[in-house]
């Protein structure tokens, strides 16, 4: 087994020679068989491991590679994980025993797994001992240096491992292959400070580090001048932003440099920490036009008792309050959030607790889960664990209340006309295309391909439980 040394510096640059030679190795494979090695991603989990994988994209791109859609035609398969929900973390485990056919079939073949999953010590160790066919192995902090592990491999046929436990510095410069060109993720900080009881991720991301905000406004800003519209800005809680810079600079402040960038349409941003929600914040949302009315705002539990046992810092009274204060600023903004069934010692009283903010609030949609052990978090300790038909039933509850809300608040939609940034065609009808509005909510209608990439006005005709179908209309 091969560790590769970790370099203090984290210097993105020191990947250059190992980067030549690989590319150098994939052109002479190039000009004698006439095509590219390829690589296959499979990516899982939130938007932050969604946006290390855009950038994992754009080396391999850089050295040669190309991307497929066959398991068969890859030379590399990356597995880029989850730990957050146990579904995740078995879907992996399902499709790395998959491969090892495949393998025996293609000893070159070159399998990696990295993400979340390897940060945890026993699961890495798992990992590495339950699935010998697996080459590469690495975390969350040093995906930059995937070319000198490929490098490793290739020259020395080892194993490498290389997980680290947290990461000093953020990593600029480095490309990324952006699943669109109109709308772009943009990773502004890294790492959460928060420990929520039921959560693994301050233990695979680190601490929290944000970037500058001049390499964040020019990466904004050259993604501008190539036609991207819409940026998404990402963080465990963006609205910590800044609190590591030497020269402090507020996420409210960012988002009103942001606003400024020509080019951009939309500004969005997720996640949002209650907590840390400001009157600032609050006021720059209002005064950025291009900030849309959108905001996902995680409540997890109505239940003041279980938020504290959840280690949230705030209670079911302060968050009605906040919920209060934003839609009297924003009276048209759109809530969505997440919200855990089954924590630790949930009574019916503490159920109908979250039920009741769900029913004050008016959420447009939400994100439920049914409470999973995740090892090494507060919570798994935690003795009163509750019985899983407990939690299906509750569960189920709270998606017909939810389901009923979303339905009315699609229905009072009917018959206005919203700008649309249309995405793609259809998934469900080819006839059609899809799009999102500055609410974030999903529409279909008939129009041009040529439109993808566009704005729309849509008028709303009809309503699904899902998504909202329309017609285009001339402003």
């Amino acid at each position: 087994m091969n560790n590769i040394k970790k370099n203090i510096l984290n210097d993105y640059d020191n990947q250059k020679e190992y980067m030549d030679r690989i590319k150098e190795r994939n052109d002479v494979f190039f000009n004698k068989f006439g095509i590219r090695r390829k690589y296959m991603i499979l990516t899982y989990g939130c938007q932050m491991n969604e946006h290390d994988s855009e950038r994992m994209e754009g080396l391999l791109g850089n050295i040669g590679y190309e991307t497929t859609s066959d398991l068969k035609e890859a030379d590399l398969i990356i597995f880029n994980t989850c730990l957050v929900r146990e579904n995740a973390e078995l879907k992996v485990y399902g499709k790395l025993g998959e491969l090892k056919q495949l393998k025996k079939d293609n000893p070159n073949l070159i399998i990696a797994v990295c993400g979340c999953m390897p940060q945890k010590e026993e699961v890495r160790d798992y990992i590495t001992k339950k699935y010998r066919h697996v080459d590469l192995v690495f975390g969350t902090h040093n995906y930059y240096k995937l070319p000198e592990m490929i490098e490793s491999k290739t020259q020395t046929n080892n194993r490498v491992v290389d997980v680290w436990e947290d990461g000093e510095d953020l990593i600029e410069g480095m490309p990324a292959k952006r699943k669109y060109g109109y709308k772009a993720f943009i990773n502004i900080m890294k790492g959460c400070n928060n420990f929520c009881t039921y959560c693994i991720v301050p233990y695979t991301r680190g601490r929290e580090r944000s970037r500058l905000p001049e390499d964040i406004l020019g990466e904004i800003m050259k993604l501008a001048k190539e036609g991207c519209k819409e940026v998404t800005l990402l963080g465990q809680n963006v609205n910590s932003y800044g609190k590591s810079l030497e020269s402090k600079v507020s996420f409210a402040q960012l988002l009103y440099m942001i606003n400024d960038i020509e080019g951009i349409r939309r500004i969005r941003f997720m996640t949002s920490h209650p907590k840390d929600l400001s009157d600032e914040l609050i006021d720059a949302m209002k005064n950025c036009k291009k900030v849309v009315e959108h905001l996902h705002l995680p409540f997890q539990s109505g239940s003041s008792r279980i938020l504290k046992k959840m280690n949230r810092k705030y209670g079911k009274e302060q968050y009605l309050v906040l919920v209060e204060k934003i839609k009297k600023a924003i009276p048209d903004i759109s809530l969505t959030t997440d919200i855990i069934v089954g924590f630790p010692g949930e009574t019916d009283e503490d159920f109908e607790d979250t039920l009741d903010v769900v029913k004050k609030v008016g959420f447009d949609s939400a994100f439920t889960f049914l409470y999973s052990i995740r090892t090494g978090t507060p919570a798994a300790e935690m003795k009163d664990q509750i019985p899983d038909d407990i939690k299906h039933e509750r569960f189920d509850k709270l998606l017909a209340t939810i389901n009923s809300i979303s339905a009315k608040i699609n229905q009072d939609m009917i018959g206005r006309t919203f700008e649309v940034l249309v995405e793609n065609i259809s998934k469900n009808d080819k006839s059609m295309l899809s799009g999102r509005t500055r609410s974030f909510k999903l529409v279909h209608f008939k129009g041009p391909k040529e439109l993808i990439g566009k704005f729309a006005n849509v008028k709303i005709t009809k309503t699904k439980t899902w998504f909202l179908e329309g017609e285009m209309v001339q402003r």
